[in-house]
């Protein structure tokens, strides 16, 4: 017998096909998709509705956790991280992260947003990010994206999530067919069911991968773009593969997906002090979000030990806006959260497994 399978990596037909070709009838795939998705119980010796003999035989055949939780972290505005052993047998096993982030509607009602990782370390290197120091040690699987998700429902103080966005360690356009699947499941009515609207996939701007996305029509997903740049050859020194495009074929790539899709293209924009956030910057920026059917997420810097940026002045950050929106651009100030933890956009870091299991912090 081979290595059990990975319960989270399979949708509802393949598991049906599964437990069948386990003898056992195919209706039980749904019995398990409610003992996991509905009562989130993986522990075999609860799932009554199975003989004795059929909890052994899955017992042996599927896992539910290919990850260990390493550090489960609690920052001061209730920002949840959780620090994944993708091989928790070794010792020294890459890992990853993922964050829980609350807040409230403006229309009321509260928001738990998912902040799930595609990758372990970032091929993208990203001069002012935490992620991608180390470079890529792997690609995640389905199941393992969708693990996050449901280690973070069961661990966390917030509530169920709402709302899930790729926006961990990793570059997702990179691991297309994983995180497209995952996005299937995540959605499926019989899983989390959450809409698509609600998930947003983000990527530093691969275009013929963009428009592989946009062609899947039953994932109207939201699409953010991480610019951070208005030029080429700024962007050029923040980010290595910009060396492979340019802001014109990103811009043509969205355009492609709004065509597509009808949902309009969000440009994600990390202000760095003196660097890309001054007026010449802003009115550059405008010019180009004018191109597209969308809007513009503002990010100050979270800053990162060893790196050489600084967060910008609040005063700069009010400006830059304030001109873009002079330009009758849609644009808005991402609130940083997590940050006493290195949970915030572009803190989450590529890490060796060195403190032990199941270890709960809090700040």
């Amino acid at each position: 017998m081979g290595a059990p399978q990975h319960f989270f990596s399979l949708d509802k037909n393949e598991l049906a096909d599964f437990v069948q070709s386990l003898g056992m009838k195919k209706f039980r795939a749904n019995q398990l998709i409610q003992w996991v998705y509905e009562r989130r119980i993986i522990d075999f010796n609860r799932m009554t509705n199975f003989s004795k003999p059929d909890r052994l035989r899955l017992s042996k055949s599927l896992t539910f956790e290919s990850t260990s939780i390493l550090t489960h972290q609690t920052a001061s505005d209730k920002t949840e991280k959780l620090l994944l052993a993708i091989q928790p047998d070794n010792p020294v096993s890459p890992t990853t992260e993922c964050v829980m982030i609350p807040s409230e509607n403006t229309g009321g009602g509260s928001r738990q947003t998912a902040c799930v990782s595609s990758q372990v370390g970032c091929p993208v290197g990203c001069t002012f990010c935490a992620s991608g120091l180390d470079g890529l040690e792997l690609n995640l699987t389905t199941g393992q994206i969708v693990e996050q998700i449901w280690q973070l429902n069961k661990t966390s103080q917030s509530g169920q999530i709402t709302n899930v966005v790729f926006m961990g360690m990793g570059e997702p356009l990179s691991n297309l067919a994983n995180v497209m699947k995952a996005v299937r499941i995540i959605t499926a009515p019989w899983a989390f069911n959450l809409s698509a609207r609600r998930v947003t996939i983000s990527t530093v701007g691969l275009p013929a991968q963009i428009r592989r996305l946009a062609d899947q029509l039953d994932l109207p997903v939201t699409l953010a773009i991480s610019l951070h740049a208005p030029t080429d050859d700024l962007r050029k020194t923040l980010i290595p593969w910009a060396e492979y495009t340019s802001v014109d074929a990103l811009i043509d790539a969205a355009n492609y997906y709004f065509d597509r899709t009808g949902r309009e293209v969000t440009l994600e924009y990390i202000l760095l002090r003196d660097v890309n956030d001054r007026p010449e910057h802003a009115r550059q920026l405008a010019a180009v979000a004018k191109r597209i059917r969308g809007n513009i997420n503002l990010i100050r810097y979270n800053q990162v030990k060893g790196l050489p940026y600084k967060r910008p002045e609040t005063e700069n950050v009010h400006t830059f806006q304030n001109i873009l929106r002079s330009k009758r651009v849609n644009v808005h100030i991402r609130a940083s959260r997590g940050r006493d933890i290195s949970g915030a956009c572009g803190q989450l870091r590529h890490e060796r497994k060195t403190t032990p299991l199941n270890i709960n912090i809090a700040n």
